[in-house]
């Protein structure tokens, strides 16, 4: 491991690299052991240069967006993880085109097509999301998708190509892509926005906003919805009527405000947050039959 290190470490020279990182500080639940090796690399070359050591070197590796999806496991993660940081953060506006790179924050491109008076991406402003992320996951909120205005994504290929693929070829359904199972990485994305009246861009914006304050916890760390929308029912109403609201597991919470989003309520491990899932995943089943299916990723030691 000490000889893959120093080979990653001369490869991101514009770069980040970090032995034994706590991920507790890039997720949003606060929670998480050590990576091995944490990078962020500075350009797509850097990158492939990274996975290439990766290969070379036998390493296990996964990628990062905002880390605001993911519980990483209290003991850590042996491998390399590499996250999207700043330099793959641009945004740039032409027409009606958003193309941002795979660390752009979803709030930060929001805000770049208010500027450019371009409507269809208000719902993703609250999103504590990356663009990077929000490809692979779809992601969504308050009747709006990414998917709705995705035209094209740039990856690259696990042959080390960097490939353009149009939005039609991603399979993007609720809340999944095809871009994990066939081993892309996002580079960056193109959307394909309308032109707009800014001030009743703004006021939408303002509006989901005060939805979310008034309606989800975003004064505790969490990674959002916990579970995915079961077919024909709401998560958290099926979490509430079993009688879950306000359950807690060591530091772990449903949240009492609502009760589809677990929350780190008072310094909860990440072992805590699983075992609180597991629990209510179990409960939702004997009382009602429903699976839930967690929307949070799950990565590393536990």
């Amino acid at each position: 491991m000490k000889q893959a290190a120093e080979r990653l470490k001369q490869a991101v020279t514009a770069g980040t690299c970090l032995t034994n990182e706590p991920m507790s500080r890039h997720t949003t639940f606060r929670t998480g052991g050590p990576a091995d090796i944490y990078i962020e690399p500075a350009s797509a070359e850097e990158l492939k240069q990274v996975l290439a050591i990766c290969k070379e070197e036998k390493l296990s590796y996964s990628i990062l967006g905002n880390g605001s999806n993911l519980l990483v496991g209290d003991l850590g993660y042996r491998g390399v993880l590499v996250s999207f940081g700043k330099p793959f953060g641009q945004v740039t506006v032409e027409e009606n085109f958003v193309r941002a790179g795979a660390g752009a924050l979803l709030s930060y491109v929001a805000k770049q097509a208010l500027s450019a008076s371009l409507t269809g991406f208000e719902f993703a402003a609250g999103i504590p999301g990356t663009i990077g992320g929000a490809v692979v996951m779809n992601a969504g909120a308050y009747g709006g998708e990414l998917c709705q205005v995705l035209k094209e994504v740039t990856v690259l290929t696990p042959e080390g190509d960097v490939v353009t693929l149009p939005a039609e070829k991603l399979e993007l359904g609720y809340r999944t892509s095809c871009i994990q199972k066939k081993g892309y990485i996002v580079l960056e994305a193109v959307l394909m926005l309308q032109p707009g009246d800014p001030d009743e861009i703004r006021a939408v914006m303002d509006d989901l906003a005060a939805k979310r304050r008034e309606k989800q916890p975003l004064e505790y760390p969490s990674a959002g919805s916990t579970f995915k929308r079961p077919e024909g029912y709401f998560a958290g109403k099926l979490i509430q009527d079993a009688g879950l609201r306000g359950f807690t597991v060591g530091g772990a919470q449903v949240s009492e405000k609502h009760c589809g989003f677990v929350i780190n309520r008072d310094h909860a491990t990440s072992a805590d947050i699983l075992s609180l899932c597991r629990q209510v995943q179990e409960e939702v089943k004997e009382q009602f039959g429903v699976e839930l299916e967690l929307e949070v990723k799950l990565l590393g030691e536990f």
